[in-house]
């Protein structure tokens, strides 16, 4: 275990250091600010009732597990069976499976760069090597199986929808890219968190085109349940006995009551509420954000908007605490998506009302504007 090679979640330091203004104004974290369905809260309040405080078996509840089975087939025209499910802690217990399941010490990851960075740390944590392949708006922030060719990969980590590009994997290159990983016996993982945030098409699961593959979700995002820590993933059957062994000695079961709670999560008119007000916050802030910075691609899916900051600076970093000291808007410096120009990238995140936003486009306009005349 590599603890020694972690890096920052920069991210996280920006938070920290945004509570010290009472009127920051928050494009910085990705996590929706819209309560989930009024009937999840119901179903919460009714488990407490009923004291079921009781761990549930590993693979998690047999109700919500089937709640996932209908959602897949309905969505995507999909059959799965419910062993395959596994209910974990966060998305983060799901990748950790996976890679337990998929890469052996010293193996090899294959990600994009950019990407999420924990995906890099969890490989990291199990002594696993990360190989970064850049992506940009040439390749319209997708890998291919070009990219894949002049390397040997072990296991392939795709999100689609993208963090933090907000980009979805065109439906043939991610069919072509898991026929190569089956061809060459190259495990892959496709991270779908933010599958149902997309704008003018949906998302594919990995599941239209392999049985094969290792797919996750979660309940943080679209559901809008971040802090109830709860995700899944699906795995092929016959990995399904080791899954279940992976599952109780990392975490014994995911929480109860967010199991509970979960169970109404799947409240469809509600969720359609929810995309549309994405939609909206999305089409504002990429509005205002293309009248400041450079902006490569409008994201077609997820909650962030990937502004290249060039004008400005060439040290997202320090651009980031530039604007948060200054005029107290905080956003997510791009270094900590990968090293791949991401020095001249931040990312916003439209996960607060069009007011708020609208107050720190108002404060970027003027205050980049006094720096355009320095």
């Amino acid at each position: 275990m590599r603890c020694e090679n972690l890096s920052s979640f920069i991210v996280m330091d920006i938070v920290k250091e945004a509570e010290k203004y009472s009127d920051c104004i928050h494009f910085e974290i990705g996590q929706p600010d819209l309560p989930p369905s009024a009937n999840v809260k119901e179903a919460l309040h009714a488990s407490i009732e009923s004291n079921c405080f009781s761990y549930t078996q590993s693979h998690g509840l047999i109700a919500l597990r089937d709640k996932i089975v209908n959602h897949y087939q309905e969505t995507y025209g999909v059959t799965i069976q419910r062993e395959q499910i596994f209910l974990t802690p966060g998305t983060s217990g799901a990748f950790l499976i996976a890679y337990a399941l998929t890469l052996k010490h010293e193996a090899t990851l294959g990600l994009s760069d950019p990407s999420y960075p924990c995906y890099k740390n969890f490989a990291s944590l199990l002594d696993i090597n990360p190989l970064f392949m850049p992506i940009g708006k040439e390749d319209d922030f997708e890998l291919h199986v070009k990219d894949l060719e002049p390397h040997q990969l072990d296991a392939l980590q795709i999100s689609s929808p993208a963090n933090p590009t907000g980009n979805i994997y065109n439906k043939n290159n991610l069919k072509a890219l898991i026929k190569y990983c089956e061809e060459h016996r190259i495990a892959f993982i496709s991270d779908e968190l933010y599958h149902g945030l997309t704008y003018e098409e949906n998302a594919h699961t990995a599941l239209e085109f392999s049985q094969n593959v290792y797919v996750i979700n979660g309940f943080s995002k679209y559901y809008c349940m971040p802090g109830q820590r709860l995700g899944w993933i699906i795995v092929p059957k016959e990995k399904i006995r080791h899954a279940e062994m992976v599952a109780q000695n990392l975490f014994i079961s995911a929480p109860t009551l967010s199991q509970y709670g979960a169970l109404e999560a799947f409240d469809e008119p509600y969720l359609a509420m929810i995309k549309e007000e994405f939609k909206q916050r999305r089409d504002f802030l990429y509005a205002e954000l293309l009248d400041i910075f450079e902006i490569d691609a409008k994201p077609e899916g997820a909650f962030y908007i990937w502004a290249n900051i060039s004008k400005y600076s060439n040290d997202s970093f320090a651009f980031a605490k530039e604007l948060l000291e200054n005029i107290h808007v905080a956003t997510t410096p791009g270094i900590d998506f990968g090293r791949n120009g991401t020095e001249h990238y931040l990312r916003f995140a439209y996960t607060r009302n069009i007011e708020h936003m609208r107050e720190g486009i108002k404060r970027l306009k003027s205050y980049l504007s006094q720096k355009d005349k320095q």
